[in-house]
């Protein structure tokens, strides 16, 4: 894939895999990013999963023809993308390792070898010439992992960003943001202050091309994906709207759930609803990030609330869920319990706001609950 003049994609394709590090479904796969400049010197950036080292090396190869890789620059060590590194130096033995002091640590810790000897150590602002082309690191830890550096190429104005602005999905040719979001919100969503930082540390550099880890190269309209980094790393909402997550056990905290979708979209309301049980509870979580409202509808479950709300709550907090207003939908034959306990849950959440009104269920929704479900809709959409 030709990038720029000098500047190609070499990466690889995983439609192998099923769940992406154990827990987030990927049905069209993911792919792993390597790049090639081909300048003076020549720099592979970034390795990809061991069990397409073969593939990628034959990518290598098949573009250099008869002449060898200078350099090997490690932007990441998550093992998608560091664990053909070895493969890389057995076939490339003259190669230089080029990382974060960080790197070489995780390195002797991931293959039991440690790689310093003739490696580069580079930290923020350092640069490396090749040539034509001039390469300056950015450091940018926790962008989500400590030991992670871009690299922007001074000449051709690309930014090699890491997993930063990655998705799920093919390499190219499919919508962005939804994938994206889910990826950012799931992998990276914890670390809203340190992607802020390296937005505002990046936001002087004249970008033409953004080339992740993972996803398409992205080229056009930047400023929409730099905007979306911008608002998820901010917690804010990313658009007006209502979420709904429902945990049911007989299908009446499904029904008034529903009921409230029916309710809202018939005010004007975009309305997004999950079964918690059985919906992929990776898309849940970012659609719960995306709207400006979330309601959570559980059933009362030995006295706490529904496994699936419990796990559901846990992945919301765990990534810093903030700034929304929570409605609350509880069902409970006989000693309703779930609203206290959701509540509970979100206490360490920062800047939530929660609605007047809420909807209590003994069993199965009755007209008194309808009423009550109506004056939530109405108050949602004030």
């Amino acid at each position: 894939m030709l990038i720029t003049n000098h500047i190609f994609g070499v990466g690889v394709m995983d439609n192998l895999t099923d769940l992406f590090e154990g827990q987030y479904p990927i049905p069209d796969g993911i792919s792993y990013n390597s790049y090639l400049i081909i300048d003076d010197r020549i720099v592979v950036m970034d390795s990809v999963d061991s069990r397409f080292s073969d593939e990628w090396i034959s990518n290598i190869r098949a573009r250099l023809g008869e002449r060898a890789p200078d350099y090997l620059i490690v932007q990441h060590m998550e093992p998608d993308h560091s664990s053909s590194i070895c493969h890389f130096l057995d076939a490339f033995p003259t190669a230089r390792l080029v990382s974060s002091s960080k790197a070489y640590t995780m390195m002797r810790n991931f293959f039991g070898r440690d790689l310093t000897d003739g490696s580069i150590v580079v930290s923020d602002g350092d640069t490396l010439s090749l040539g034509t082309h001039e390469l300056r690191f950015i450091a940018a830890p926790m962008v989500h992992w400590p030991e992670v550096i871009m690299t922007y190429d001074t000449t051709d104005k690309v930014l090699f960003s890491a997993d930063a602005f990655g998705k799920f999905g093919m390499a190219d040719g499919d919508e962005w943001a939804d994938e994206a979001r889910r990826y950012y919100i799931g992998i990276v969503g914890k670390y809203g202050a340190q992607v802020q930082s390296l937005l505002k540390k990046v936001s002087g550099l004249d970008i033409s091309v953004i080339c992740s880890l993972h996803g398409p190269v992205l080229r056009d309209d930047l400023s929409r994906y730099i905007d979306l980094y911008s608002v998820w790393s901010s917690y804010a909402p990313e658009e007006q709207g209502v979420f709904i997550g429902y945990a049911s056990v007989y299908g009446n905290t499904r029904s008034a759930a529903h009921c409230l979708a029916d309710e809202l979209r018939s005010l004007g309301a975009k309305v997004s609803v999950y079964d918690l049980s059985r919906c992929d509870m990776t898309a849940a979580v970012a659609d719960a990030f995306r709207y400006s409202d979330t309601v959570l509808a559980s059933s009362t479950y030995n006295a706490d609330i529904f496994p699936p709300m419990r796990d559901f709550i846990n992945r919301l907090t765990e990534r810093g869920f903030s700034a929304r207003r929570v409605s609350f939908i509880e069902n409970g034959s006989w000693a309703p319990m779930a609203e206290k306990v959701m509540r509970g849950m979100l206490e360490k959440s920062k800047n939530l706001t929660y609605t007047e009104n809420s909807v209590k269920i003994l069993s199965a929704v009755n007209e008194a609950n309808r009423e009550q479900i109506k004056a939530l809709a109405r108050e949602i959409c004030k």
